[in-house]
Order: structure tokens, then C-alpha cells, then sequence
């Protein structure tokens, strides 16, 4: 093998020197520079996508809390609206409750009314009917005909002691 030669080390060496440095100088000059750029320009990319999500982050925060603001706020005025809303119900039931409450009594003092007139008539029939069998009775033990205004006298007196 030829590279193994002694006599042709220093031809080698040169060489290999050259390369070297030709090598280095197109590294250091051209390929270093343009990965230095794209490497910057992969930062830049990279903190301007950040600042962006950050930027972004902040306006989706904000309107989070608009959001959560609104919604207190449309609660709150829910809750008052369900406050009239219910007090409104309740003064419509009251008044309600009181109109039949005042139909009720009047109902209530009408059929009493009319129980004490249907009372009072069962009362007067019931002095006529006891006057009629008194003298029935009268008439068929004693085989007497009392007078109508003795029996009414003696039924009156009967029903004023039984009250």
C-alpha cells in the first residue's frame, strides 16, 4: 500500500495539511455562518411563537374573565328578576287567597243564614204538627175535641221549656 510508505510521509503530510485547512476554511467561513443563521433563525421562530402563545394566553385569560364576569352578572340579574317574579306571584295568590277567602265567608254566612231560616221553619211546622197530634191524641184517649187555641197555648209552653 502506497499511503504506508515512508518515502511519500511527507507529500502526505502536506497534503493532508492543505485539506485541512482549506476544509476549516470553508467550514468556519460558509457551513458555520449559514447553521448559525438557521439556529438564530429557529430562535427567533421559537420565541416569537412563544410570545405569541403568551400574548394569546393573556387575551383567552381576559375573556375568560369577561365571561365569568358576564355570567355573574347575568345570575345576579336572573336572581332579581326570580325576586320580582315571585314576589309578584305571591301578591297575585294573596290577593287571590283573600277573594275566595271573602267568597268562603260569604258562602259560609249565606248557608248559615239559610240553615237558621230552615230552623226557624222546621221550628213553626214542628208546632203546628205537635199542635195537630196533641189534639189527634186527645181526641182519640180522652174522646174530647179541644180548642185549637188551648192546644197551640199548651204546645207553645211545651217547646218554650224544652229550649
Amino acid at each position: 500500500m502506497p499511503q504506508f510508505d515512508p518515502s511519500s510521509f511527507a507529500s502526505q503530510l502536506f497534503w493532508l495539511l492543505v485539506m485541512f485547512v482549506a476544509l476549516y476554511w470553508i467550514v468556519s467561513r460558509i457551513a458555520v455562518p449559514r447553521i448559525g443563521e438557521v439556529l438564530e433563525q429557529r430562535a427567533r421562530v421559537i420565541q416569537d411563537d412563544l410570545d405569541r402563545a403568551t400574548q394569546l394566553k393573556a387575551e383567552t385569560d381576559a375573556a375568560v374573565a369577561a365571561y365569568d364576569k358576564a355570567m355573574a352578572d347575568a345570575r345576579a340579574q336572573a336572581y332579581e328578576h326570580m325576586k320580582v317574579i315571585q314576589a309578584d306571584m305571591k301578591a297575585v295568590a294573596d290577593k287571590r287567597t283573600a277573594d275566595v277567602a271573602a267568597t268562603v265567608a260569604q258562602q259560609i254566612a249565606d248557608a248559615e243564614a239559610r240553615i237558621a231560616q230552615a230552623k226557624q221553619s222546621a221550628l213553626d211546622s214542628l208546632k203546628t204538627i205537635s199542635a195537630d197530634t196533641a189534639r189527634d191524641v186527645v181526641g182519640k184517649l180522652a174522646g174530647l175535641s179541644p180548642d185549637a187555641g188551648s192546644v197551640d197555648a199548651a204546645v207553645a209552653a211545651a217547646l218554650k221549656d224544652a229550649r
